[in-house]
């Protein structure tokens, strides 16, 4: 299979977070099912968080096995400041977007224009955490196609568009916890930040092999999923469905080991 091939075959990988990326179009949603939207949202990015943080663990874990002690400090750091910078980027960026909402109110009770909503803008950290995760299952899928593991590659690339398909409901879930009816363009720009980078990744893992840009983005995407997931939290203690949200939580994360066991598989 040519490189081409496999690099078309990554985008697809990605693209396939618009498929649940439609759910953010139901109109007025009753508020148990905003709230179960929400809490299954929660679920997937608790079991994306381990899945990401698994992987960017793993070459310094097996540094440490080997009593490679200066790789192992190395890949460490790398992890710890992308996760660093992931969650306290967008804890800082937040009060810069509350600080603009802030202003947007006021000139909205003179008479002037809004501007985003604060889901419109989880949404898009949403979006901008799962991309960088994205980006490092391409970096997985370009490095398996260039050390020649073809079939490994193609089942990456299965396993990945299937766990996309999950994400892309959980970008959309603020959204629709909220009520609020995101525009297609929305929704498509949306796709491209959270999907986008996977065949971003496929294009430069085929060139780079490289086990600390892997590492650095996944710390990025841990780090700003773990925001997500505060702040989703919150919207969920503010439904007051106790039962229903554990519930919804189990279930997103079952549906994210469900569609994670290919690439498991891919592994064995």
């Amino acid at each position: 299979m040519s490189s081409s091939q496999i690099v078309l075959l990554g985008a697809i990988a990605g693209l396939t977070i618009y498929l649940g990326l439609p759910i953010g179009r139901l109109s007025r949603p009753a508020p148990r099912l905003r709230a179960a939207l929400n809490a299954v949202a929660i679920g997937i990015l608790i079991f994306l968080i381990w899945d990401v943080l698994k992987a960017a663990w793993e070459p310094t874990d097996s540094a440490l096995g080997a009593h490679h002690w200066g790789t192992a400090l190395s890949g460490g750091l790398v992890l710890a400041v992308g996760v660093s910078t992931g969650l306290m980027s967008l804890v800082y960026y937040d009060r810069w977007i509350g600080r603009r909402n802030a202003e947007a109110a006021a000139l909205a009770a003179e008479g002037g224009t809004t501007g985003r909503s604060r889901a419109a803008s989880l949404a898009m950290m949403i979006a901008v955490g799962i991309g960088l995760h994205n980006f490092a299952e391409g970096l997985a899928i370009g490095n398996s196609a260039a050390k020649g593991q073809i079939s490994l590659a193609i089942l990456l690339i299965v396993g990945f568009g299937l766990h996309n398909a999950t994400e892309g409901f959980g970008i959309v879930a603020p959204m629709a916890a909220e009520g609020e009816r995101p525009s297609w363009a929305s929704l498509g720009l949306l796709g491209l930040i959270g999907g986008g980078p996977t065949f971003a990744g496929t294009l430069v893992g085929q060139h780079v092999v490289n086990d600390y840009l892997s590492i650095a983005f996944l710390g990025l995407a841990a780090g700003s999923i773990l925001y997500v997931v505060i702040e989703l939290l919150a919207v969920a203690r503010r439904a007051n469905l106790k039962e229903l949200t554990s519930w919804m939580i189990l279930l997103g994360l079952f549906m994210g080991f469900a569609t994670d066991a290919i690439v498991t598989a891919a592994g064995a």
